[in-house]
């Protein structure tokens, strides 16, 4: 009885798997499939699957404990559940018949029986006996699972019968069914359940199956299994099939099909597989093994189901399988980038078309082998081909395989190449050529849309040939060009009226008087109405003017890089900086200096030869000289050598002085060459002035193998060079010596080189000290205009190449300090360059001696800028002025330039001032000497220059007057005290002091007056001084007057009349001339209110100055009322005008500006002001303005706007003139009623003829339209089969109409058909573009448009119909006053065109676009008439309609719905632009309503 704590045992079954066996006589080439069965119940997994088991056995083996003498097999046993969960144990014996493989006979065993009735015995017994697992197993036990038959002995309880349903190996199957009847027969005895197993089911014989059913169902209770061992296919149904009949407990299993079965297990096998598929999938990397993989995916269930089903083996097998995809997926991809890389590498190295053109591509590889970027695109790997070596690896190596060119694909790429070169060659050539004819159609203005253009445009060959795309962008480019001209040119023009701008002051917003004064000055400019169309932009470009007015700084320059600040900084950092720097590490210290650095210069081995002696005399290159050693460090250098330049220019080796050794009168020769050629490299391409005084020395070679008369020649050679090259000559020495040198001329050449450099640092002195720095004897300040067409070397060039000239002090980066002798002394004089925008704040706060002021001859905004600056420069300063150009020459040829430098000339003599010219193609003006009689002058004037800055600085702090008005703009408020007449106005102040690099002073607001230079200036024309009387001539001064006495009256406005006519005749009789007292400029030259000298005794009532002459220059000129007295405004600082304290400046002159001193210079401020106030009323204007003045310095006559001078003469719209309003209105009612009758006399006479295309006579084409038709075809023959061809063979092509054909097939379609009407165009193999190009060409060659002109007013006024069912009516009436021929055929035209418009999608043709082709073809416009021009969107918009509704229109059809109508209103105003540029624009400048202040009363003479 069973423990009660023990489970029952599961029961336990033994089933014996028999079938045929034998020798192979017996069962053929192979078994039946028992051990394969056994093998899949028992191990299912596929890894211990094995299909092959063989029964032939050594003796070994078969005594083996697996086999032990047995003819069975011990297989192991299986546990198994049921459907209702009872487990069993299932022992598995195969019956078999081992062979001996010596005798392939049945080995012998203890059992001698039979296999038929050995087969069916129920009792086994075998000690020991190992249970088998494969044939590998025999002999290698130990290396396998080792488990015995339980106790050694088995019971059978059933029997599985195995027949071999397969086509079978050399076996017939009727002898297997009569070996299976007899065994059944044995095994029937044993009472045991049969079950009947048909293996290898997947290779089944069909009628062999019916054959073992047959047998099975002629036995009582025999069921057949069809299985598979291979496929796993009912293995585990047959076994436990016979479990169940050997228990009949167990449920009874359902006998599956093998078909049924099969699908079963396949279904299972696939989704295993699909899902190890997706799994194996996740693996990216091609370079993955499949261990690495495997270990990873060990636990993964879809991983474990698919390895138990399919195996490992298959599973490494589909891994394998999706590496290599992955392996050639990389190969692919590479090659793809190869091949897309391969373009840009034939770009690289294959980009001239000619060279390639005729090539065929194995000629080109040859080509792509010799180039020198080969190796950068291309690599020639050593093992091919190139995917089956390791460089498909190398990801980061961007080079494509060379070998990869040998393919087709490869070669396709290089013809695609070549015909790509070739049509991009004829693109570019039609887009240059489509450029050009934008550059020729002269009324496109800046900013004008590509809208307006195209019409003018279509027929061009180059528009029709290039894309839109690319026509856009052409267009694009082209007015990006002119719109960055316009913008440059709008720039230029605001320099040039520099003086404009001036009086904006610091911190201060412009008022809307004085942006007004600024459009209407400027307004009249070609170069401002140009960007008209860019308003805006014009705009921003004046207000960043003006901002830079405000912060003129090297940062905010509109110049940019070009900035003069900017190239003087990097200029003088290059050319000073670095020569001081190495002249102070070499002779800083020349009195100690114990390093000698030499180069040797000779031929033929001489420098070498004198190195070596050099060398032999010393002691570790130690030279013992005078009693002190000296290090020498010699660089022997052949005079042959191609590499001369580059051994003498190193930065590591700096020489102190050049022995230059020879020994004949060709290497004297050549010496004489090398050196020249190294001094010009110094000078005049390194800049290098340390190599360029570097000491040279000659040194003649002892001739001790030459006859000894050839030394005298070689000796007066030798010193003639030498004084040529201004170095010393060390001739050989008396006496004889054996060798080539001499140890006296050593040492002679060394104390030469010792010389030069103590000489040269005693002269130079290269870096003085700080305090020699500060003790500058003058200050002087060059000035030029940022942007001028010349290299700032050139004007700098006096300087830098001045042995005299060093850096100046440190943080000074725009300064430079010259050493001069002027008179009998040595003058440290430090010369400033900035520009003028950083000049305006030194101009006001710095002490400066002298002012050298260069403008560009070659540029009005140049003067314009010098100009400006020029005026509010104090007069006691002395200036230079630099006219700066190529040559000689251009004053000669170019009236432009004559103009400006006259000019130049011109102020240059009124304010008693130098003038010079530079040219850059001449050597001689580059040398300092160019301003020594302008130094002189500078110092001549310095006491009385500095006397009067400090009285200025003094008499700022110590000013206390008080003044009734505004003081200036930089106070509170923002209004400027513009003068209201234009007879008393004078310059506004100058630019703001905005440089930042620029040290600002508090700007003094009042000079001292100092008594008039009575020796004056000396004038050269260029650089040449005047005589004496030239001199005299030069500072005439108004004569004394005796003034009338100054009634004070109240509330005064105006001057009295009578006064002025009396002030006018005193100036003008008296002729006497007073040196000492003098105003700006003679008066006589000047408006009689421009600055003209008022007697003092007028205003001050005092009898001891009777003769003496008060200039009024203050800013404002107006005569205000301060305590009780009458004084001049000063504008608030009373810089120019009195103060309170008049004892002080009666007997000193009180230094005034050039601008009052230049008639040039005044009068070119005041005729701003004259433009902006000449339409002032009669109570405003001075009627003097209208006298004719004299004397004027003759202006440009090309640009009013640049001759202000000129403003007194009559002209069509001079603004300068002031004229009767009453008058003005009468000339202008007149004018505008002539202009209107001569427009309508002009518009009748004119008519329109369009052009004549054709170059033939035709009898058809050009005729009219009547003449085409008759009312039995009213379509003109031509048109009919145009049309016809169109719809047949082109309907869908891209841009029909827009891409005209060839213009020679279209002359052809009109010639052929003119022979032949009848002719068919599909005969003559023309293209459908040509029959579109001829068809439009018909009509463009009628008499009139088939749209009459008549009707093109009613056109128009009915597009303005807003409501739009009304305009279509309206539209569809018009249409019916057509002439009936025009009608049908203007009906079948806008048929075809509908037909067109539906085809858009292919042929990109929209009705928009067709309009667009069509309109002017249809309405023949006039492009001259500007009416016309100004309306073309509407009559394009009108087409468009008519194509659009033509069902509406032609059929009674109903109005279609367009996502796009027609416009419902008049166009806007930019369609009119298209023709802008031609009619001249009298615009209002643009206010700023923040800006606008309120106007005040009008005070012509500003007399309060």
């Amino acid at each position: 009885m069973m423990a009660k704590n023990k489970e029952p045992r599961p029961p336990s079954y033994a089933v014996s798997v028999v079938g045929l066996s034998g020798t192979e006589k017996d069962k053929g080439n192979c078994g039946v499939g028992k051990s394969c069965l056994c093998n899949r119940f028992v191990r299912s997994k596929a890894d211990e699957y094995y299909p092959e088991h063989t029964s032939v056995l050594s003796t070994i083996d078969f005594g083996g404990r697996v086999v032990n003498n047995d003819h069975f097999l011990y297989w192991g046993d299986v546990t198994q559940s049921g459907e209702d969960g009872i487990e069993c144990r299932i022992h598995v014996i195969e019956q078999t018949e081992f062979i001996d493989d010596q005798t392939f006979l049945p080995h012998r065993s203890t059992n001698l029986q039979p296999y038929i009735k050995r087969a069916a015995a129920s009792k086994l017994q075998s000690a020991e006996k190992l249970m088998y697992i494969c044939t590998d197993q025999l002999g290698l036990e130990q290396d396998f699972e080792q488990k015995q038959m339980p106790e050694g002995k088995l019971s059978i309880d059933g029997f599985l019968l195995c027949i071999d349903v397969s086509q079978g190996c050399n076996r017939k199957f009727d002898d297997q069914l009569k070996f299976v009847n007899n065994l059944y027969i044995q095994l029937s005895k044993s009472k045991k359940p049969i079950i009947i197993a048909a293996t290898k089911c997947d290779e089944c014989v069909d009628h062999y199956l019916r054959e073992v059913q047959a047998f099975a169902s002629n036995k009582k209770n025999l069921v057949v299994v069809e299985t598979s061992a291979r496929f796993n296919v009912n293995v585990e149904t047959c076994f436990t099939a016979l479990v169940q009949m050997m228990d009949k407990t167990r449920g009874k299993p359902k006998i599956i099909p093998y078909l049924d079965a099969y699908k079963t297990q396949r279904q299972l096998v696939v989704t295993a597989t699909d899902k190890f598929e997706k799994l194996v999938q996740t693996v990216r990397d091609y370079h993955a093994t499949w261990k690495t993989v495997s270990n990873k995916l060990k636990n993964h269930p879809d991983y474990e189901e698919y390895i138990n089903l399919e195996g490992t083996k298959k599973a490494k097998n589909t891994f394998s399988k999706h590496i290599e995809q992955l392996k050639q997926e990389h190969i692919r991809k590479r090659k793809e980038e190869y091949i897309n890389a391969l373009p840009r590498a034939l770009n690289t190295l294959l980009s001239n078309l000619d060279e390639i053109e005729h090539l065929s591509w194995s000629e080109a590889l040859k080509l792509i082998e010799k180039r020198p970027d080969f190796q950068s695109c291309f690599v020639v790997l050593e093992k091919t081909p190139w995917d089956e070596t390791d460089h498909i690896d190398k990801v980061n190596d961007r080079r494509i395989p060379f070998d990869l060119l040998t393919t087709l694909e490869a070669e396709k790429v290089y013809q695609n190449h070549v015909q790509h070169l070739i049509s991009e060659k004829r693109r570019v050539e039609m887009k240059e050529k489509f450029k050009k004819t934008l550059e020729k159609i002269q009324f496109i203005s800046p900013g004008q849309p590509w809208e307006e253009v195209i019409c003018f445009v279509m027929e061009d060959e180059a528009f029709k040939y290039i894309t839109d795309a690319d026509s856009k962008e052409v267009y694009g480019r082209h007015q990006r060009e002119i719109v960055e001209k316009a913008k440059e040119e709008f720039q230029e023009m605001l320099f040039e009226h520099s003086e404009l701008f001036y009086d904006l002051d610091l911190n201060a917003t412009p008022s809307s008087d004085k942006m007004s004064e600024i459009h209407a000055v400027l307004s009249e400019e070609p170069r401002y109405k140009a960007l008209q169309k860019l308003a805006p932009d014009r705009e921003s470009l004046l207000l960043k003017h003006i901002g830079f007015v405000y912060h003129p700084t090297k940062e905010t320059c509109l110049s940019g890089q070009n900035c003069m600040d900017i190239k003087v900084e990097q200029l003088l950092a290059n050319s000073l900086l670095q020569l001081d720097h190495g002249r102070s590490n070499l002779y800083h210290d020349s009195a100690n200096i114990d390093k000698v650095n030499l180069f040797i210069l000779g031929k033929d081995g001489l420098a070498q030869e004198l190195a070596n002696e050099i060398r032999t005399q010393s002691t570790d290159d130690e030279y013992a000289l005078d009693g002190k050693i000296y290090e020498l460090d010699l660089r022997p250098v052949d005079a042959k050598s191609p590499y001369l330049l580059t051994q003498l220019w190193t930065s590591t080796f700096k020489p102190h002085g050049c022995f230059c050794v020879f020994n004949s009168i060709e290497s004297l020769n050549f010496i004489g060459e090398c050196i020249a050629k190294i001094r010009a490299e110094a000078s005049q391409i390194r800049r290098d002035k340390y190599m360029a005084n570097l000491p040279f020395t000659l040194i003649l070679a002892n001739q001790r193998d030459s006859v000894s008369k050839n030394l005298p020649i070689l000796r007066h050679q030798g010193q003639q060079l030498a004084n040529k090259l201004q170095c010393p000559f060390v001739d050989v020495p008396a006496g004889t010596y054996p060798r080539k040198f001499n140890e006296t001329q050593i040492k002679q050449a060394l104390r030469g080189v010792l010389e030069a450099v103590k000489h040269h640092f005693d002269v130079v002195s290269p870096v003085p000290t700080i305090k020699d720095l500060s003790e500058a004897d003058l200050r002087i300040v060059m000035c030029a205009m940022c942007g001028d067409p010349f290299s700032v070397d050139l004007i700098l060039s006096p300087f830098l190449d001045s042995h005299s000239c060093s850096a100046a002090q440190a943080g000074q980066n725009n300064s430079l300090m010259l050493d001069k002798i002027i008179g009998e002394k040595r003058r440290r004089i430090q010369i400033t360059i900035l520009s003028y925008h950083s000049s305006i704040g030194v101009r006001k706060d710095e002490l400066v001696h002298g002012y050298i002021l260069v403008y560009s001859a070659k540029r009005k905004a140049s003067m314009g800028m010098l100009r400006a600056f020029l005026s509010e420069v104090q007069d006691t300063i002395p200036v230079q002025l630099v006219a700066v150009t190529d040559s000689q020459a251009d004053f000669f040829e170019n009236e432009a330039i004559k103009e400006l430098m006259t000019e130049g000339e011109h102020i240059a003599t009124e304010i008693t001032a130098k003038f010079t010219a530079l040219y850059s193609l001449s050597q001689y003006h580059r040398q300092t000497e160019v301003f020594t009689l302008f130094f002189s002058d500078v110092l001549e004037k310095k006491n009385m220059i500095e006397s009067s800055y400090m009285s200025d600085s003094t008499r700022e702090t110590t000013h206390t007057s008080e003044d009734v008005f505004s003081r200036s703009p930089r106070g509170s408020s923002l209004d400027y005290n513009y003068p209201d007449s234009e007879d008393d106005a004078e310059g506004p102040p100058p630019y703001s002091p905005i440089g930042d690099d620029v040290r600002l002073l508090p700007t003094p607001s009042d000079r001292s007056k100092y008594r008039l230079d009575l020796e004056g200036n000396e004038y050269p024309i260029h650089s040449t001084p005047l005589n004496c009387h030239d001199h005299e001539r030069n500072h005439k001064v108004p004569p004394p007057i005796k003034p009338k006495p100054l009634v004070p009256r109240t509330n005064v406005k105006k001057l009295d009349p009578n006064l002025l006519k009396t002030i006018e005749a005193g100036i003008g009789k008296n002729p006497r001339k007073q040196p000492s007292r003098m105003p700006a400029a003679p008066p006589e030259d000047i408006d009689q209110s421009d600055n003209y000298a008022e007697p003092i005794d007028t205003i001050f009532k005092h009898k001891a100055f009777d003769d003496i002459y008060a200039v009024p220059d203050d800013s404002q000129n107006r005569v205000i009322k301060v305590r009780n007295s009458i004084v001049i405004n000063a504008q608030g600082d009373e810089e120019n005008g009195f103060s309170d304290r008049m004892s002080k400046s009666h007997g000193e002159r009180r230094p005034s500006k050039y601008k009052y001193k230049s008639k040039t210079l005044f009068s070119k401020a005041k005729s701003y002001y004259r433009r902006t106030h000449s339409d002032a009323s009669d109570d405003e204007a001075f009627t003097t303005s209208k006298t004719k003045r004299k004397g004027r310095h003759r202006g440009s006559e090309e640009d009013p706007l640049l001759s202000p001078v000129e403003t007194w003469k009559g002209g069509i719209d001079n603004p300068a003139i002031t004229s009767d309003q009453e008058l003005d209105d009468k000339k202008m009612k007149k004018k505008t009623h002539k202009g209107k009758e001569d427009k309508k006399q002009k518009k009748k006479a004119k008519a329109f003829n369009p052009p004549i295309r054709r170059n033939w006579e035709s009898n058809y084409f050009g005729m009219p339209l009547q003449d085409l038709v008759t009312l039995e075809k009213p379509i003109p023959l031509f048109v009919e089969k145009c049309v016809q061809f169109i719809e047949d063979t082109g309907l869908c092509t891209e841009g029909l109409y827009r891409v005209s054909g060839n213009k020679t097939d279209q002359d052809n379609i009109q010639k052929q058909f003119d022979q032949d009407h009848d002719i068919s165009l599909e005969s003559m193999e023309v293209t459908v573009n040509a029959v579109a190009g001829a068809l439009k060409a018909f009509f463009a060659d009628l008499p009139d448009p088939l749209i009459p002109y008549s009707l093109h007013q009613e056109l128009l006024e009915t597009s303005k119909i807003l409501d739009r069912t009304e305009r279509l009516h309206e539209l569809k009436e018009i249409v019916k006053k057509f002439h009936p021929v025009n009608y049908d055929v203007f009906k079948y035209v806008i048929t075809h065109l509908n037909r067109v418009s539906q085809q858009y999608k292919t042929n990109f043709m929209t009705a928009d676009n067709l309009s667009i082709c069509f309109w002017p073809t249809l309405m023949r416009p006039d492009f001259e008439n500007r009416e016309f021009l100004s309306t073309t969107k509407i009559h394009q918009s009108v087409i468009e309609t008519f194509i659009q509704q033509c069902q509406f229109f032609f059929y009674n059809g109903e109005i279609v719905e367009t996502p796009n109508p027609v416009a419902c209103q008049p166009p806007p105003s930019n369609t009119v632009q298209m023709v802008e540029p031609m009619v001249p624009l009298q615009l209002p400048p643009p206010l700023q309503p923040q800006l606008i202040q309120p106007q005040l009363p009008a005070d012509p003479l500003g007399i309060i």
